[in-house]
């Protein structure tokens, strides 16, 4: 498996083409969408990226985030200073120091969204 900090930016890549194909599937997105004049093709495309980026995860990471996702849709989300961005609530001091970025996967204790450091 790649390290850990590549893996969570494939995760986060992941997620943004999860929401692509969610909202190409929506058909009140697609209607909206179509009056503005944007195409709804390639979803196959989309299909495949995905397959291959989920490829690149570690598996009990993947599958935590396909279980978490249904109901979370912004499951992956930077850390700005202490802030979830997910939540917008700041994290304790001591998760700054516990984790060195790339070494674990750090949730938010407030809303339980995977975080990342940018």
């Amino acid at each position: 498996m790649p390290p850990l900090n590549e893996q969570l930016d494939a995760l986060v890549t992941l997620q943004d083409i999860d929401l692509m194909i969610r909202e190409s599937r929506d058909p009140e997105m697609a209607i909206h969408e179509g009056r503005l004049g944007f195409a709804r093709e390639n979803v196959q495309r989309l299909e495949q990226t995905r397959e291959r980026l989920a490829s690149r995860i570690d598996g009990p990471l993947l599958r935590t985030y396909e279980r978490m996702s249904r109901r979370i849709p912004r499951l992956v989300v930077p850390v700005e200073g202490r802030v979830c961005q997910g939540c917008r609530m700041s994290l304790p001091t001591s998760s700054s120091g516990r984790n060195t970025p790339g070494t674990s996967i750090e949730t938010c204790e407030n809303c339980g969204r995977i975080l990342y450091r940018i």
